[in-house]
């Protein structure tokens, strides 16, 4: 279980951030509420602050095909399989470099590759974003427990529309997960320590390595 009151510790090197159902197709159209806004803007921070401290960005999006998912039969069209609905939202910038890990259910690990490319990468910490904070994000911080993932949760940069409310998430991810649940800030602050810690580690090697030159 994560200490709430310990200082945010992140390292680059074994964390990733997951991107989910933050698609431009969904609810983050012309019509934003100012509710719509602030996510959009606090989830553009978190991605642009994760690409520059090399963490990799990986979005599990919404690909749905029709006349066969069964979610659709609860909430209807939406995030459907090659049209705009399951494409990155463009307020999150140059995606290029990012991975895409579709998905047909709530959870972004249900029977996809997204363990796989975890493990592949080495990554033992997942930061989340996205949406709905109840629903998607939720079930795949479960999964992420259930697989020994530590979690992070940027409650300013998640969202809750369809089901329960904000905090009642927050709360169940925190208590059920041991998920730690920052603002944007806060895990920038962190990223931007790590970022100085690593620069400092590099210097003293090189340093290191310097003096047994010399010597």
């Amino acid at each position: 279980m994560a200490d709430a009151t310990a200082p945010l510790s992140i390292n680059p090197e074994t964390t990733a951030l997951l991107v989910i159902d933050v698609l431009e197709g969904s609810f983050l159209g012309t019509d934003m509420t100012k509710e719509n806004e602030a996510f959009g803007a606090a989830c553009a921070k978190v991605v642009r602050a994760c690409r520059k401290a090399d963490i990799p960005v990986i979005h599990c999006d919404d690909a749905h095909i029709p006349g066969i998912d069964h979610e659709l039969e609860l909430w209807g069209p939406h995030g459907m399989v090659g049209t705009e609905a399951d494409r990155p939202a463009r307020l999150l910038g140059d995606c290029a470099r990012d991975l895409i890990v579709p998905k047909r259910r709530y959870s972004g690990f249900f029977e996809t590759d997204l363990d796989l490319t975890l493990r592949e990468l080495g990554v033992a910490t997942v930061i989340a974003i996205g949406a709905d904070t109840n629903i998607c994000v939720l079930h795949t911080l479960a999964d992420a427990f259930y697989r020994n993932y530590r979690s992070i949760v940027v409650e300013d940069a998640t969202m809750t529309f369809l089901c329960g409310t904000q905090e009642g998430a927050l709360e169940h991810i925190r208590k059920c997960f041991g998920s730690a649940v920052v603002n944007s800030d806060e895990l920038i602050r962190a990223l931007d320590s790590a970022d100085t810690g690593k620069a400092a580690r590099l210097l003293e090697e090189r340093e290191a390595v310097a003096a047994d030159e010399l010597g």
